[in-house]
């Protein structure tokens, strides 16, 4: 795909959709190690109020978790990767949970990478990711780890590759069709959505906007559908403060 050199002045009539991990904040050895600073804070707040509430958190993470890091403040979301969603007006959708397999699974893999410290099992209730960001030289043995558990599970689970990250999730639900629910109800209907992620399943999410004529924003390198990138998580935020400032005053 062509890309354009340079972003589009950005709206307040647009929708705001945001990945977290990698986009908004710089990964962490471990997930828990994660903090929304201030200027942070601050900044999503701004963008929430200047579009009328058009700002969603798109994530891997639980919903739980967006509710801790963002703590005071319920923003619409989507959380597991779109599986669970809470709209603008507060309504909860999840499309999965916990089954006796998968504990049976997490039981496994807790045994399995007990030997390899530098392995990491992220509980996330209805699925499960294992992190090797500490120790990369152990991909191989981490994927085949997801590869085998997913292989039990059966057809109702699937696979999530991730940056050093690989999950096994319950199917039925992406980021895609999470932000394609979110542009059916107010006060994301009609607007031009945006989405702006880093990873391998941000991918639905940026085919999604595009098929709704909007702006997918890659951040980082690799190969991507999205129309336009930013380099890193310094750059996005650069975005959506003195940019995002700039065209609220001009606008």
């Amino acid at each position: 795909m062509t890309r354009p050199r340079t972003l589009p002045r950005p709206d307040p009539s647009w929708a705001y959709f945001l990945d977290f991990d990698g986009t908004l904040v710089p990964f962490a050895a471990a997930p828990e190690r994660v903090k929304v600073d201030p200027a942070l804070r601050a900044a999503i707040l701004a963008l929430y109020d200047a579009t009328g509430g058009a700002v969603a958190i798109v994530t891997g993470r639980p919903l739980a978790q967006v509710d801790r890091l963002f703590r005071g403040v319920r923003l619409p979301a989507a959380g597991h990767h779109g599986l669970e969603r809470r709209s603008a007006a507060g309504r909860l959708t999840r499309h999965a949970s916990a089954t006796p397999p998968l504990d049976r699974v997490r039981r496994e893999l807790r045994h399995r990478i007990a030997a390899h410290p530098g392995l990491l099992l992220e509980d996330k209730e209805a699925a499960l990711a294992l992190h090797y960001r500490r120790a990369p030289r152990l991909a191989s043995y981490a994927h085949r780890l997801a590869r085998e558990a997913v292989a039990r599970l059966g057809p109702a689970h699937v696979l999530r590759r991730g940056k050093r990250v690989v999950e096994i999730a319950p199917a039925g639900g992406d980021k895609g069709t999470a932000i394609a629910a979110f542009m059916r109800e107010p006060p994301f209907r009609g607007r031009t959505p945006v989405f702006l992620g880093d990873d391998v399943t941000d991918e639905f999410g940026f085919r999604a906007v595009n098929r709704l004529r909007g702006h997918s924003i890659k951040v980082g390198a690799g190969a991507t559908a999205a129309k336009w990138r930013l380099r890193d998580v310094r750059a996005v935020r650069g975005w959506l403060t003195a940019d995002l400032n700039d065209a609220w005053s001009h606008g």
